[in-house]
């Protein structure tokens, strides 16, 4: 049974481990209750933290002349200089994070949803951006895994930072090894899944490790990092979740009946139509993996990115997932 390296993510505190919302109450996650046992969660309440306190009177953002700041309409107080001065000691005591998954519309903690007032009072929002907090995380880990409770109920965004966090992990366990043939076998376990992520990307990763010009094993793993950030930066096209399971495909489709191959086609075709989600062609193929005992496919994490436990067994509609590629 294949184990998982524990990702380390900053949570907000208020999705599903305290009662520290503004009005004291706390934010159900069924994705996060699943995710517990897998994930090494560290939560954190910015608001609390600056001693806002539970319950409290609710904080906006508002902009006067350009320049944001964060207040609290009841009391006119101005928590601009407290937030910024814990979100940088934090964030830049952090080590080995993979991610973070924040509380969505959030003055403090949004990363792209929350309302921008132009007055304290009796004004409604003019546009929608990061939170105080959360703009500092996303300018201090702009290779992390970011999102938010809300965007993780779309299942394509969900897949990728599940993907994303638990690949991460993995690599600072390799990293931590600081040997080459480890880092060997992380890239011939991934390739099919840097593969669907970006073929260019794992063209570069190739280079690097063949090392031709004779660079340091502490540059190799530097510069092997910083690409590795880079085919994750997107979740990967349905097109090309396609090509790699064809390429998988034809390791072992002359060991299939003309039956099993008709069978086959028809999920591909009803996965182009997003009428059923990646984990069924994918699971077929890796049946198919483990019944031929097929060695170089057998290691390929494409086949099982995250614990299986957290795959979803709901179908995809197709025009979320259309929407969510174009």
């Amino acid at each position: 049974m294949k184990t998982f390296v524990k990702p380390r993510i900053i949570i907000s505190k208020c999705i599903e481990f305290d009662f520290c919302r503004y009005n004291g109450q706390i934010i159900r996650s069924e994705i996060v209750n699943k995710l517990k046992p897998y994930v090494d969660f560290l939560p954190i309440c910015a608001e609390v933290e600056i001693g806002l306190g539970i319950p409290r009177d609710p904080i906006r953002i508002v902009e006067k002349q350009t320049k944001k700041y964060l207040i609290q309409p009841t009391t006119g107080r101005d928590v601009t200089n407290e937030i910024n001065s814990f979100a940088h000691q934090y964030l830049v005591s952090l080590k080995d994070i993979e991610g973070f998954l924040l509380k969505s519309q959030s003055p403090s903690c949004g990363t792209r949803d929350v309302k921008i007032y132009p007055a304290i009072l009796h004004s409604a929002p003019v546009r929608r951006e990061a939170g105080f907090f959360g703009e500092q995380v996303l300018h201090q880990f702009p290779f992390s895994a970011i999102e938010d409770e809300m965007r993780l109920q779309n299942p394509i965004i969900r897949q990728h930072y599940l993907t994303k966090i638990f690949t991460l992990a993995n690599f600072r366990k390799v990293k931590e090894t600081a040997k080459l043939q480890q880092l060997l076998q992380f890239h011939t376990e991934n390739k099919f899944l840097l593969m669907g992520y970006s073929q260019k990307e794992l063209r570069i990763l190739g280079n690097i490790l063949a090392n031709q010009d004779k660079q340091p094993l502490s540059t190799v793993f530097s510069d092997y990092e910083n690409h590795l950030y880079l085919a994750f930066s997107k979740a990967p096209r349905y097109t090309s979740e396609v090509n790699v399971l064809n390429h998988a495909f034809g390791y072992i489709s002359q060991e299939l009946s003309t039956l099993e191959k008709k069978f086959y086609a028809n999920l591909i075709e009803k996965f182009r139509r997003g009428q059923i989600p990646l984990s069924v062609p994918v699971n077929l193929v890796r049946s198919w993996v483990i019944r031929f005992d097929q060695p170089y496919l057998s290691p390929q994490t494409f086949f099982e990115p995250y614990p299986d436990e957290l795959l979803d067994v709901e179908s995809i509609k197709v025009n979320e997932v259309r929407d969510f590629w174009k």
